[in-house]
This record gives structure tokens, sequence and C-alpha cells, in this order.
């Protein structure tokens, strides 16, 4: 079974595990599937105070997918998170996004 199949197998048997979560996400960019990508980190981000890379790998799938506005939303709250947790690298990189 590849990474992907296992990823989502996991997902499926633990839905409320949001580190399994964001490991099928970060497969699905791989995979370049976006918007279930997009679903996983969604769920992934109700549920787990991420310190804002999770945001940040939202916010750039929103961007591919041409949703501006929510990319914009999604990077406002990477940098909170980034800030909160004490990553100004993070915040940096956010910034440099014009979304």
């Amino acid at each position: 079974m590849d990474r992907l199949a296992s990823l989502r197998a996991m997902a499926a048997k633990q839905p409320d595990n949001a580190l399994v979560r964001f490991g099928l996400a970060n497969e699905l960019l791989k995979a370049g599937l976006l918007e279930e990508a997009v679903v996983e980190l969604d769920a992934y981000l109700a549920t787990y105070d991420d310190e804002g890379n999770g945001w940040l790998r939202y916010a750039d799938a929103l961007h591919a997918l041409g949703r501006q506005d929510q990319a914009r939303d999604a990077t406002a709250r990477g940098i909170e998170a980034a800030q909160r947790h004490g990553h100004p690298g993070l915040v940096a990189e956010f910034e440099e996004r014009e979304y």
C-alpha cells in the first residue's frame, strides 16, 4: 500500500486524530490533490493548535485554488499562530506572500 493510501486508511479509522489528518494533507499536497488537502487541513486546523506551518500550507493551497479571500484569512490566522508560538521566521514567510 502506498503512503497516501495508508494515510487515508489511518484517517478513516482515526478521524479525530489531528496529526494523522495533517500527514494525510501533506501527502495530498505532494500529489497535487489540493481540494482534498484543503478539506484535511481544515479539519486539522479546527482541532489542533497549529504553530503556523499548517496555516501556511492551507493558505498556499487555497491560493492555488483561486480562493484568495480564504487564503488571506488563513495567512492572518497563521501569522497570529506563529507569533503566539514564537516563530518569527515563519511570520516572515507569511508576510512574503501577497494574497
